[in-house]
């Protein structure tokens, strides 16, 4: 309803707009004709308001048409990139509010010049549907703006945490059972939690779980362990204590339906960890971690067990704190999962705050560069895995020796930037998985990271993707630089007709 009162008033403005050009009326001619301000009628044509009958009435007469002409949702040719737009989801899924945008500035600047903008971003729309950008790639990267634009850091969801904690009255546990919070779903939210409850459903093997609201079942795939129910049951709290009507009914976003979706979505898995991980003795943990004179993996691995939470979420935490308590706040978080038997590297998620970090995703199927520490310990893992002998730079704790810890020193080839990059993986029956948090490393981050010069930890050149890649006789290279190579032949080309132009 929102969007077609939003269309009608931008199209009706432009109409009225383009009819009195034609005309060409000035304003102050429209006024007089009409008997409406200067100020009314500029607001028409900016999409602001919307007038009543009986002044589109005078416009339609005004301007040498008639109301039903100008109250029609069709606009003429010459406007047709403007229709396009304003058929598509663009304006009203842009979750502009949450940037501080007023769509009414927007639609002005639409109003203002309707050809160019509505051409330009026509454009924009034409080039996603060529490259199939699908609309969840287009939520997903409106919420990782969102969360970059606040640090990834939500002060209001904190304290939610806490007034839940308070409310149910649960001690500070370390680490919280899953049972206790599946009896607070039981017995609060009156859930009924059925185990291996999709057992008999083979098509939602990678799926933890389906919620029914209609009759409160959570069905359970029954291959999750502990770790993986108590977040799914802190999740599911998130939903029910922060009232977020406009969720999936899978515990992952499988086709994602608009950006409140996805934000709610986001924000009872922030709810999950922060009730999993207590901020106040996370932050602690991280101090003391901060201090120790040499890299410790063994320490990060003792903090799975401690907090009993995988390692992304305890990574993901540590993207909380390391920027709101520490001001270590130009960081990056990647995942990439190893798939053995395509043996293939796929970054599925990636968090940059204060700046666009060097290690991104392109979302164009290149082969990220296997220098990254992310990529190494995965393929260490791999050779163990194996029953490879390789140079493994791993911490590996025998009672949990399917959980990996590294470090490195990253520097981005033909930059100055240089990175002290932490990795978590882990071992899993499908594949690897590995978490990574870069922190750029400046004048502050030395402050701040008493390690950061342990010579135990490697220094590595690293790029982006091997395509993209021009560092010679790369030993890790998965296949050859063609995109440099192109580019350095258009600048021979380039060269070559200067040469005989006399340029």
């Amino acid at each position: 309803m929102m969007k077609a009162a939003n269309n009608q008033k931008i199209i009706f403005g432009l109409k009225v707009r383009q009819r009195r050009i034609d005309a060409r009326l000035s304003f102050s001619e429209l006024a007089e004709a009409t008997g409406m301000s200067l100020s009314y009628l500029n607001e028409i044509e900016k999409g602001k308001k919307y007038p009543k009958e009986d002044k589109i009435d005078l416009l339609a007469k005004a301007l040498q048409t008639t109301a039903e002409e100008l109250s029609s949702s069709d606009l003429p040719n010459s406007l047709a990139p403007v229709q396009d737009l304003l058929q598509s989801n663009f304006l009203n899924e842009l979750p502009l509010h949450l940037f501080g945008i007023d769509l009414a500035k927007v639609v002005e600047i639409i109003a203002n010049a309707p050809l160019r903008v509505g051409a330009f971003v026509s454009t924009l729309l034409e080039l996603s549907r060529n490259y199939a950008l699908r609309e969840e790639n287009f939520y997903f990267g409106a919420l990782r703006s969102y969360l970059e634009l606040h640090n990834n850091y939500f002060d209001d969801l904190e304290e939610a945490v806490k007034s839940f904690v308070l409310q149910y009255k649960i001690a500070a546990l370390l680490p919280l059972p899953e049972r206790y919070l599946r009896r607070l779903l039981e017995k609060k939210y009156q859930y009924e939690i059925i185990e291996n409850g999709l057992k008999d459903y083979r098509s939602l093997a990678g799926i933890r779980s389906v919620y029914n609201p209609k009759t409160g079942q959570l069905l359970v795939n029954g291959n999750l362990n502990d770790q993986q129910k108590a977040f799914l049951y802190g999740k599911e709290l998130g939903f029910q204590f922060l009232q977020l009507k406009e969720r999936a009914n899978t515990s992952s976003l499988l086709k994602v339906q608009s950006f409140e979706e996805a934000l709610n979505h986001f924000k009872a898995g922030y709810f999950s960890a922060a009730l999993l991980i207590n901020r106040e003795s996370f932050i602690s943990d991280t101090a003391l971690f901060l201090k120790k004179d040499r890299w410790d993996g063994a320490y990060l691995i003792a903090l799975l067990d401690k907090y009993a939470v995988s390692p992304e979420t305890l990574f993901q935490r540590l993207t909380n704190v390391l920027p709101y308590s520490f001001g270590l706040e130009k960081i990056f978080f990647l995942r990439i999962v190893y798939h053995p038997e395509k043996k293939t590297f796929d970054l599925n998620r990636e968090l940059h705050l204060n700046r666009r970090h060097h290690p991104h995703s392109n979302s164009l199927d290149e082969h990220y560069c296997r220098r990254w520490v992310s990529i190494t310990l995965i393929r260490d893992i791999e050779k163990a895995r194996l029953n490879v002998v390789g140079s493994v730079e791993a911490t590996i704790l025998p009672e949990r020796e399917k959980i990996f810890a590294s470090a490195q020193r990253s520097i981005y080839y033909g930059s100055k930037d240089e990175y002290f990059c932490l990795t978590l993986a882990k071992l899993t029956e499908n594949g690897v998985v590995s978490v990574t948090i870069g922190i750029l490393i400046e004048r502050e981050t030395r402050k701040k990271i008493n390690f950061i010069d342990d010579p135990a930890v490697n220094k590595r050149i690293v790029n982006t993707t091997c395509e993209r890649c021009p560092i010679p006789d790369c030993a890790e290279r998965a296949v050859a630089p063609v995109l440099v190579e192109k580019r350095l032949q258009r600048q021979r080309v380039r060269e070559d007709l200067k040469k005989i132009l006399g340029a």
